[in-house]
């Protein structure tokens, strides 16, 4: 995990509430996860806070809290829109946020009970995000892009795959998605970064969407490759029907993009069973269709 470039901890988020935020400065702080870009606390029984730990997470904090309080509005499933924005102070540099806590468990250890009901939610919600997004929606140059512009990323850790068969299996998916026609609609609000690690479930049924860190326009392909990271192969047409909107080619490059989102997370997840496992339940969904 990257080191922090500038010191983080729940003394600074004190601090930092104290002089920007006073009427929440007495509630109890806890880390609740210190991970690559951000600190995140709970703060009381109601909110979290989150405090960008590297330059390069700043711009997606800032990104969250243009862009996620007008979305909220019009989805279907809870997001982690900020209610509260801080500024730089006490020497630490960049925007951060108070955000709501959401309840729930993520679907990567804790699957929905019914995985229809999660094909439908999934679709409807992706149905709901994947408008027309403005001009200045956030660049990502690498999620929502042609699919093609990750074959270099893909050829690179395509022998990572042990197994030879596997290997050839996997390049003939990759070479069938990307020979599907490319998106020409308008670049769509797209998650870009949806698997089960950022899906929450309560009580059985899947609850929120959270970390929209890579927020961005594009291809809606992107997104729709949660249906081989989640849902056993019956209910995929299920997710696709309730979507409403994803065409021969785009089910194609929705595929190849959980490809290449496997091969990411198989190649660097090491030290990170919890995406690895992620990577490789995917994949084996990718090459049993």
């Amino acid at each position: 995990m990257p080191a922090a470039e500038v010191p983080v901890s729940t003394g600074l988020v004190r601090r930092l509430l104290t002089e920007q935020h006073p009427d929440l400065a007495g509630l109890d702080i806890q880390v609740l996860a210190n991970g690559w870009d951000n600190l995140v606390c709970r703060l009381g029984d109601a909110y979290l806070v989150r405090l960008p730990r590297r330059a390069l997470a700043a711009q997606l904090v800032v990104n969250e809290q243009r862009w996620l309080p007008g979305l909220a509005e019009r989805l279907p499933l809870r997001i982690p829109a900020p209610v509260r924005t801080g500024q730089p102070g006490h020497g630490y540099p960049w925007s951060w946020s108070v955000v709501p806590y959401l309840p729930g468990d993520i679907a990567a250890s804790t699957p929905p009970a019914d995985p229809g009901d999660a094909a439908l939610a999934l679709g409807g919600f992706l149905t709901a995000l994947h408008t027309p997004a403005p001009v200045d929606a956030p660049a990502n140059p690498a999620r929502g892009i042609p699919l093609a512009g990750r074959t270099t990323g893909v050829m690179t850790q395509l022998p990572h795959l042990d197994d030879p068969a596997e290997r050839a299996a996997a390049l003939r998916v990759w070479e069938r998605a990307v020979a599907a026609p490319e998106w020409d609609g308008p670049p769509m609000w797209l998650h870009a970064d949806l698997h089960p690690a950022n899906i929450l479930v309560d009580h059985g049924r899947v609850s929120a969407v959270i970390d929209f860190g890579d927020i961005t326009a594009g291809d809606p392909a992107t997104d729709l490759a949660v249906a081989w990271m989640i849902l056993p192969a019956s209910r995929r047409e299920d997710f696709r029907r309730a979507y409403g909107r994803a065409d021969d080619g785009t089910w194609a490059r929705a595929r190849g993009w959980a490809l290449a989102l496997a091969l990411v997370f198989l190649t660097h997840s090491a030290d990170n069973p919890l995406m690895a496992g992620i990577g490789r339940r995917t994949l084996d969904a990718v090459l049993e269709q």
